[in-house]
């Protein structure tokens, strides 16, 4: 079974950590070219009996970018789901910790999580504010 913690200390000898409390972490990842783009984990415990992961990174401010096109790019048939919080267009997508394998579970849909969200970010805002 793979705890919290082993998932922080895989993502703290791979990334650069921005902000770190007990359950939640940010921190950012390198995409194409000189862009990056920032991702947000929090810990989830005992939901429904399980631990979970929620995996979320920003495609811009709510107000700034084109929800309805957001929505659209959002349905794509890869990894996440479209949400906005605290006034940001996020892609958010969940993993359990039972059983997870990091490298599978975590890794592949972290990474196109990120991939989609800057493509996005991309597209909207034509920036790299995230």
């Amino acid at each position: 079974m793979t705890s919290w913690i082993e998932v922080i200390n895989y993502v703290r000898l791979r990334y650069e950590v921005l902000e770190e409390t007990g359950d939640w972490l940010r921190f950012r990842l390198g995409t194409s070219g000189e862009r990056t783009q920032q991702v947000t984990l929090h810990h989830l415990p005992d939901l429904d009996g399980a631990e979970w992961v929620e995996i979320s990174s920003p495609v811009g401010r709510a107000d700034e970018v084109d929800l309805r096109r957001f929505l659209e790019l959002a349905g794509a048939p890869e990894v996440g789901a479209a949400a906005v919080v605290d006034g940001l267009a996020l892609l958010r997508h969940m993993v359990p910790l039972e059983d997870m394998s990091v490298r599978e579970e975590f890794e592949r849909p972290l990474t196109l999580l990120v991939a989609r969200a800057d493509a996005m970010e991309h597209e909207l805002t034509s920036g790299d504010d995230f």
